[in-house]
């Protein structure tokens, strides 16, 4: 006997779970099918204990810092059995939290690996059910056929996991994942080394910000090669060999996967794109009729909080009194290696290609606190202002507390602030963020490309 639902989402993540639980209270009868743990990767593999690591790490820094602040302090040590015993205790609360969610909304959960099965059908296990509308949120999975014999290597799943750390690592990637894990590791006493294919981390990212990226972790004591990545990997007696041809080899006990993440697409039976990808339209519909996509799955910007707003924008459309859908020209985002980087707007290059003429502002300068005990942590401050209009396009920044400073400004650029609003507003003394309203004079200006191109506004 078939099941019948209003809704059948595909994924117990922050994006299923949000979009299921809005359309329940919208009214729709709806089951949510999850085959590992309820949560999904920001809660249990991702965000939440990646950002737990961090801390644990800034206190590696804050023992040297107190010294300089009058503090003295016996030896310190950092146990991370410890620490993945209480990771491990959080997730599971949270856990724990997400499923009472999805009881309290009246939301059926199904466990087990749901998968297409004909029009508004699906199946998991020999348990058929049906639906008129079917949302995929299956998010991604760590990349691990980038590099022969890189299936061998460690991935940030199994680096939260651990409950030893090696003495010394490398870490293949240059994106989030990698340079996060090289700034905390390489605090928490391991000796890292980075190795990636571009001339500087964080691709797609503003080069202040990668330039700075760069700086930081080297100060922190990682080995950053650049443009440079393994041919092959093959196991030892005592880790992992990385082969970068002629001959050349080097080992390590402890190797950390980074090199990206795919789509969750197995067995659904959609068409994708040539990245593995499921395509949607502005209203994330799949070119299956009744069957939408929302989140990492669809590679578009993978983001927690984007994939939340899709699925309830999604739902709304569907059982509420008015369509919706998420405008992604204004996504924030933030990057969690010590000190932080946050972003909001197109980098400088994405702006000049969308033919803006551009008014450049920038400062950097060592942080009050920093320069109290002889510190060399910088700070980073980027203004992007279209100089024909003066509204403030971008805000660029690396420092402590930039996740903090740039989700408040990303509400006054969503707003349309401009230039002499900041201008005008009274700076809050003494902070950092305070620079962001001082900024008066104009560091460059840019103008547009010759022929503007196809890119963020």
């Amino acid at each position: 006997m078939t099941d019948h639902y209003d809704l059948i989402t595909i994924g117990a993540g922050s994006g299923g779970v949000a979009a299921s639980r809005r359309a329940a209270a919208l009214g729709a009868k709806v089951a949510i099918i999850e085959g590992r743990r309820v949560g999904g990767t920001c809660v249990l593999r991702g965000c939440v204990p990646k950002k737990l690591l961090m801390y644990a790490a800034q206190y590696g820094d804050a023992f040297a810092e107190a010294r300089g602040y009058g503090w003295t302090l016996g030896e310190a040590t950092f146990d991370m059995a410890r620490w993945a015993q209480s990771k491990a205790a959080e997730t599971t609360r949270l856990e724990g939290i997400y499923r009472k969610l999805l009881e309290g909304s009246g939301v059926t959960l199904i466990e087990g690996y749901g998968r297409l099965d004909g029009p508004q059908r699906v199946v998991v296990g020999d348990r058929p059910l049906s639906a008129p509308h079917i949302l995929i949120a299956t998010g991604s999975s760590p990349v691990i056929d980038s590099i022969p014999g890189i299936a061998q290597c460690a991935t940030s799943d199994d680096l939260l996991d651990l409950t030893e750390l090696p003495a010394t690592a490398a870490i293949i990637g240059g994106g989030f994942i990698a340079i996060e894990f090289a700034s905390m590791l390489a605090r928490l006493g391991v000796q890292v080394t980075l190795f990636f294919r571009d001339r500087a981390p964080l691709r797609g990212f503003d080069e202040s910000l990668r330039v700075a990226a760069a700086s930081a972790l080297q100060a922190a004591g990682v080995q950053v090669r650049a443009g440079l990545v393994p041919s092959r990997i093959e196991r030892s007696s005592q880790g992992l060999l990385l082969e970068f041809g002629e001959e050349r080899v080097l080992e390590f006990p402890w190797v950390l996967n980074a090199t990206g993440r795919r789509p969750n697409t197995a067995g659904l039976g959609l068409d994708l794109t040539p990245q593995g990808a499921v395509p949607i339209d502005a209203g994330m519909r799949t070119a299956l009729p009744g069957v939408y996509a929302i989140g990492d799955v669809t590679n578009r910007k993978n983001l927690t909080p984007v994939a939340i707003a899709e699925g309830r924008a999604l739902v709304e459309s569907l059982f509420g009194p008015v369509p919706r859908e998420v405008d992604l020209s204004l996504v924030p985002s933030a990057v969690f290696l010590i000190p932080p980087i946050a972003t909001v707007g197109p980098t400088e290059d994405e702006a000049v290609a969308a033919g803006h003429r551009l008014k450049i502002f920038e400062t950097d300068f060592r942080p009050m606190r920093q320069a109290f005990f002889g510190g060399q942590e910088r700070a980073h401050m980027k203004l992007l202002v279209d100089a024909d209009t003066d509204r403030v396009l971008a805000v660029h920044m690396m420092g402590a507390d930039a996740p903090e400073i740039v989700q408040s400004l990303a509400v006054a650029l969503t707003a349309g602030a401009t230039k002499a609003h900041f201008d005008r507003t009274i700076a809050m003394h003494p902070t950092a963020a305070e620079e962001f309203v001082l900024m008066r004079e104009v560091s460059r200006h840019v103008p547009p490309a010759t022929t503007p191109a196809t890119a963020p506004a």
